[in-house]
């Protein structure tokens, strides 16, 4: 007999993979049962609907990014370290899932109120740890900026936006990539401090 905890977790793969390559407009339930070879009834058992297909894979998505996040933002580490590895960590993730990230940033208006609702609650949590790592860099002196929440929210385009231009066939291999924007990030918010602290000349 199946286990249901491990169909769940292959409808939503197949529904990741259909969705971020034809659009969740694109795909229907009888697309995504016909990959799974498995009746359009089994997947409404499931998840209720397409949307709250849509919600579980948001769901899923997000613990992982949450959980890492959080532990990141907590490491005791000096303040410029911890902003580092919380970027790095945000980075890599967002590679991770990369498909559920073309997802919810170009289907996002197909989420209910209740999928709005988690939606904004994980944004929320995401900021929060943005915004205690950064309050520690300007209590530290070595940031200062007008408004800790458009920084946070520059930080996000840059990372986030990265799904829109990465090819798996670029001349740079995903490590490099990662290591660009990091240190763009981490150049661009710190300007000379990042460099010095790295031993770089900045004169």
């Amino acid at each position: 007999m199946n286990d249901p905890n491990n169909t769940k977790e292959k409808v939503i793969r197949c529904a990741i993979d259909l969705f971020a390559t034809k659009g969740f407009r694109g795909t229907s339930i009888r697309d995504i049962a016909s990959a799974m070879g498995m009746s359009i009834s089994n997947i409404y058992h499931y998840f209720g609907s397409k949307e709250g297909l849509l919600l579980a894979i948001l769901q899923h998505s997000s613990e992982d990014l949450v959980k890492e996040l959080r532990e990141a933002a907590q490491l005791d580490i000096p303040p410029m370290e911890r902003f580092r590895k919380l970027i790095e960590t945000h980075v890599r993730l967002s590679e991770r899932y990369n498909n559920e990230a073309k997802i919810f940033f170009l289907d996002e208006e197909h989420l209910s109120e209740e999928g709005a609702k988690v939606n904004r609650h994980i944004q929320r949590q995401i900021y929060g740890f943005y915004k205690q790592v950064l309050r520690e860099l300007e209590d530290a002196g070595l940031i200062q900026y007008r408004s800790i929440k458009v920084l946070a929210f520059n930080i996000f385009g840059i990372i986030n936006w990265q799904f829109r231009w990465y090819r798996s066939d670029g001349s740079l291999s995903m490590e490099e990539i990662r290591e660009e924007i990091v240190s763009f990030i981490m150049n661009g918010v710190l300007a000379g401090a990042w460099a010095q602290g790295n031993g770089e000349d900045v004169s």
